[in-house]
């Protein structure tokens, strides 16, 4: 099996702290002087993480600004230990996560 370095050539990776949470999310490369491209944020299931993406990713890579992220609990991401309503793990929570990572990249 290959290294998840090698599946993600081309992409960079990089750790965001939002919302109380650390999100590690691989990110298509900015390129000089390429016109921008539309974001795609990819957003894995459960129990994956963006890894299950690799395969789609080089595909899209050429049309989409694509942002591929392990949801808070999943991955490589934080952990937080869960508040006893469960609400820092609830659908709302995780996406401000992902508009706080989207806003973060521009």
């Amino acid at each position: 099996m290959k290294p998840h370095s090698d599946w993600f050539d081309g992409f960079e990776s990089r750790r965001f702290e939002v919302n109380g949470a650390s999100i590690q999310a691989r990110f298509s490369k900015m390129a000089l002087g390429q016109p921008p491209r539309p974001a795609l944020l990819l957003l894995h299931g459960f129990p994956q993480s963006h890894v299950m993406w690799h395969r789609v990713a080089k595909q899209l890579a050429s049309d989409y600004f694509l942002v591929m992220p392990d949801l808070r609990g999943y991955g490589d991401s934080s952990k937080t230990p869960g508040l006893t309503d469960h609400s820092n793990y609830s659908k709302r929570n995780m996406a401000h996560d992902m508009v706080a990572v989207m806003k973060a990249l521009g």
